[in-house]
């Protein structure tokens, strides 16, 4: 009787602590997609928003940390319990930089607008890119709160398209400054933009990696396409 109410308070506590970090990933992208919405409508007040916010997502990094902590010291979980705890505290991590990357897109946006130079600029071609990195974001949590590895390896590899875009884009905005180079400062603004966007993909794809090594204890991370495909099920 006493073992199964303490199995039932820690799995309380792991549901609690999974609840935030879904929370805290619904937050980092709702940011991201209201970062690119203030560069699209040149909104500086959208812009700063973002920028304040980034306060929220840093609060629930600690208190998330917190918790991991304080579960793994009074209850010293064991196998895949453990596991989880410590793939929620990588996630965790991920998230923290991913909204790092967004606010900075959201500085980038203020910068770009300010310079008077947004409206000229190529930056419609980024939309494709933050909505595969958005969807990538969503995906791996979702794929996280199912222990979905199907989902996950699925992630990994379309992490590719994101880092195609961004090739792409670079080659645009390169043509762009050849054509005009008084656009040089805006345009460098814009492509740290672009940057920060592949970047919130590597963590979807970081946050993926950790669903695989939860539900399967395998490491995935640095492997090739053939590798992961025949990595432990």
């Amino acid at each position: 009787m006493g073992d199964k109410h303490i199995s039932s308070q820690f799995d309380q506590e792991l549901n609690s602590i999974s609840a935030k970090v879904m929370e805290m990933g619904g937050l980092v992208e709702s940011q991201l997609r209201h970062a690119i919405y203030a560069l699209n409508e040149l909104s500086t007040d959208v812009a700063e928003q973002v920028v304040q916010r980034e306060q929220q997502v840093n609060a629930l990094e600690v208190e998330i940390d917190h918790d991991v902590s304080s579960t793994i010291g009074r209850r010293q979980p064991t196998a895949r319990d453990l596991r989880m705890l410590l793939a929620m505290s990588k996630i965790t991590a991920n998230l923290e930089r991913a909204g790092d990357e967004v606010a900075r897109i959201a500085r980038m946006v203020k910068l770009i607008i300010e310079s008077g130079a947004a409206r000229s600029l190529p930056s419609s071609e980024l939309r494709v890119a933050s909505d595969l990195a958005s969807a990538l974001l969503r995906r791996s949590l979702d794929a996280f709160a199912r222990l979905d590895t199907d989902v996950a390896r699925a992630i990994i590899k379309a992490d590719d398209e994101i880092d195609r875009e961004y090739d792409g884009f670079l080659r645009k905005l390169i043509t762009y400054i050849m054509e005009d180079s008084r656009a040089i400062s805006p345009s460098l603004n814009l492509l740290f933009l672009a940057k920060a966007i592949e970047r919130v993909g590597d963590h979807a794809k970081n946050i993926a990696e950790s669903t695989i090594y939860v539900a399967e204890g395998a490491d995935v991370r640095h492997l090739s396409a053939s590798a992961l495909e025949s990595a432990t099920k």
